[in-house]
């Protein structure tokens, strides 16, 4: 089978790795996101001899997904000090001359997940990630979604918890979504990261909250036959049960299906490849990228 390299460049780290065109990982290593300069000499280091004959990398955002634009390849407005208006891909392609496939990390996860994962055999799938950041991708009719650029999922508006007077932690928006439910936003409500919060703490309640009024949104306008949730939040299992049941007495049998009535547990679910749903997605879009030399 063919090497694929897969890069997920995230927000904190970046991880690197190589696979085959069925999904599976041969080889993955991980370093600090710093300064552009610093990171990618760790990314030219790791692929330097692996013979890839295509390269996927799912990136944080925002970026610029879409061929033909002047500024396609790029990290464009990220708050992510140093990274601004970086030609991400342009610095792969300087380096290593191959096919490169480019789009979000949360759009390469839910590649991955609808590919190899918890959506396989289905026609369509969000992938949510609750992290340092909130961020959704889609695949619909087999399709990643794409329009002016790419979904933004993670700063739309919901509807305040009426216990929550938290100002929100976006740069942009203030309380939007990702202000009010990201990792940092329940670090700095409750003085101490949610890791430490115990499953009984009242943050879960207000959390789950916020994903469900999410989550009924994207139910509502995508109509997906799954929802996988991952990052380093959804760590935190006790939170699916809470979501699951908000989010049922939110729709209050609106949408008449089985997967939202009798069948939520596996309706809502965490990743089906684990932590490697994002690399396994890059692994994807690499594929894509070949078949489209």
């Amino acid at each position: 089978m063919r090497v694929l390299g897969a890069i997920e460049a995230g927000g904190t780290k970046f991880v690197c790795g190589i696979g085959h065109e069925d999904g599976s990982i041969i080889d993955r290593v991980s370093f600090p996101t710093t300064r552009p300069e610093e990171t990618m000499a760790e990314v030219y280091r790791y692929f330097e001899g692996k013979n890839v004959e295509a390269i996927g990398i799912g990136s944080f955002g925002p970026i610029d997904p879409i061929p033909g634009s002047p500024t396609y390849g790029y990290v464009t407005t990220t708050p992510k000090p140093y990274w601004g208006q970086f030609n991400l891909v342009g610095a792969v392609r300087d380096k290593i001359d191959v096919p490169i496939g480019f789009d979000t990390d949360v759009n390469g996860a839910a590649l991955g997940e609808y590919t190899w994962g918890a959506a396989r055999g289905l026609d369509s799938c969000l992938y949510i990630t609750v992290g340092t950041g909130i961020g959704a991708g889609a695949v619909v009719g087999g399709r990643l979604i794409h329009g002016l650029s790419h979904p933004e999922m993670g700063h739309i508006y919901v509807r305040r918890h009426p216990d929550d007077a938290f100002a929100g932690t976006c740069p942009y928006h203030g309380d939007c979504l990702e202000g009010l439910a990201a990792g940092p936003a329940l670090g700095q409500r409750w003085q101490v990261p949610g890791a430490e919060l115990g499953p009984d703490h009242p943050a879960w309640e207000i959390e789950a909250h916020y994903l469900a009024h999410a989550l009924m949104s994207y139910v509502l306008i995508l109509s997906p036959q799954k929802i996988v949730m991952g990052g380093g939040v959804m760590k935190q299992s006790h939170l699916f049960p809470l979501i699951r049941a908000k989010l049922q007495d939110l729709l209050k049998g609106y949408v008449q299906h089985a997967s939202l009535t009798a069948d939520i547990d596996s309706f809502v679910v965490p990743p089906g490849l684990g932590d490697n749903a994002g690399l396994a997605g890059a692994i994807g879009l690499a594929a894509m990228a070949l078949a489209q030399e």
